[in-house]
């Protein structure tokens, strides 16, 4: 079994943001797997979605339910082999894993930062990614690595430091988000700031955490992570058991406003009150910003295959049919503008049937295209 370790590094010199603000005296909350070879050329950067942290693979010493959230994809043996790659997992500024967020102390006020923390972009963590490479001496990744949200910072560190990287591997990403899209994240947001608990971001200087929008802003996006078809074969019409018991009929109903009484909502219910023990509402708001602002494109009047011409890595992109938050068209505009620039692409569309989600999961074909991607990246011994 992989045991990981989590570390730190501070970062003195100040980050200047693409808000115009600096962040200064910050850390970052890192793990590697793996060891790094003699000329620094099997490094693997994997870049994490919303909810997701620096804790990438492996399990801690001691806690055996302790996996990383990708630990089905990387390890001794895996798709991605901790035996030829050294694999370096970062948690984003802003997030509430470890790393500088909303939840620290702001070194210029001396207190927590709350709402104050600066708007942070996809393109403002590839930048403190690439600060913390430089000082682990780690000058070029044999590759980049992303699901979702950390799909779009993999395509930025093609285009903002495209000497740096060899092979950039996209899965169930976009060059951007819909409007519908940006709509589901406004409205999650709208659940937190207007929960009494959250105080205008500053919750922690009150003893409070605004659960009810954490709750319902989860809830809102687990929704848009599972398929139709996955939720039909979960859950159906299904009435949970105790309502079944109460009612004393097989197929009853209690007419209830208030009570839970279908699979689908205790389900909902209870992913909502999970994220609202461990999550925080500010990083929540942050990230979801993130996501809205990520658009290369928009320097460029919306040509996206202008914007990618910087890109001179091999990509490989990944998607799934019954993705439809970062549907599989999504994928192919990427895809169609690399091959607008003459880039060496490879694409997977794996029919699976479990929605956004699928990205996570164990689908043999989806993890033989990723093995087979990664056994063609050449390192030295």
């Amino acid at each position: 079994m992989l045991i990981a370790t989590p570390q730190s590094m501070h970062f003195a010199a100040a980050l200047p943001l693409q808000s115009g603000a600096l962040l200064r005296d910050y850390s970052l909350s890192y793990e590697t797997y793996g060891t790094l070879n003699a000329d620094k050329s099997n490094a693997v950067l994997i870049c994490h979605a919303l909810n997701a942290s620096h804790h990438v693979a492996g399990v801690y010493a001691g806690q055996d339910k302790s996996e990383g959230w990708w630990n089905n994809m990387i390890g001794p043996g895996k798709s991605l082999d901790t035996n030829k790659f050294f694999v370096i997992g970062v948690n984003n500024l802003g997030s509430c894993f470890g790393s500088t967020g909303p939840m620290h102390l702001n070194p210029d006020t001396g207190r927590v930062y709350g709402a104050d923390f600066p708007v942070v972009t996809v393109e403002d963590w590839v930048n403190a990614q690439a600060r913390l490479l430089d000082a682990l001496g780690i000058q070029t990744l044999a590759a980049v690595m992303g699901g979702s949200l950390g799909g779009m910072q993999a395509l930025s560190w093609t285009l903002q430091y495209p000497n740096r990287v060899r092979h950039a591997v996209v899965v169930a990403s976009a060059p951007n988000l819909t409007a519908e899209n940006i709509a589901f994240n406004e409205v999650a947001r709208r659940a937190i700031v207007t929960d009494p608990d959250f105080h205008g971001g500053h919750f922690y200087q009150h003893g409070t955490v605004p659960k009810r929008g954490l709750r319902i802003a989860r809830m809102i996006g687990h929704i848009t992570y599972l398929s139709d078809d996955v939720m039909n074969e979960k859950f159906g019409r299904q009435l949970r058991d105790a309502v079944l018991a109460q009612a004393g009929e097989p197929a009853a109903y209690k007419f209830s406003t208030q009570d839970v009484e279908f699979q689908i909502e205790s389900y909902l219910r209870y992913q909502g009150d999970k994220f609202a023990e461990y999550f925080d509402a500010n990083t929540y708001l942050l990230i979801t910003r993130a996501l809205d602002y990520f658009d290369p494109a928009r320097a460029y009047g919306g040509n996206l295959s202008q914007a990618l011409e910087r890109a001179s890595c091999k990509f490989l992109l990944v998607s799934f049919t019954t993705d439809w938050r970062f549907a599989p068209k999504r994928s192919r505009e990427i895809v169609k503008a690399l091959l607008d620039n003459k880039r060496d692409v490879s694409y997977a569309e794996i029919n699976a049937p479990h929605g956004h989600d699928a990205f996570l999961l164990d689908d043999p074909r989806y993890m033989s295209v990723v093995r087979s991607y990664f056994d063609s990246v050449e390192v030295t011994s």
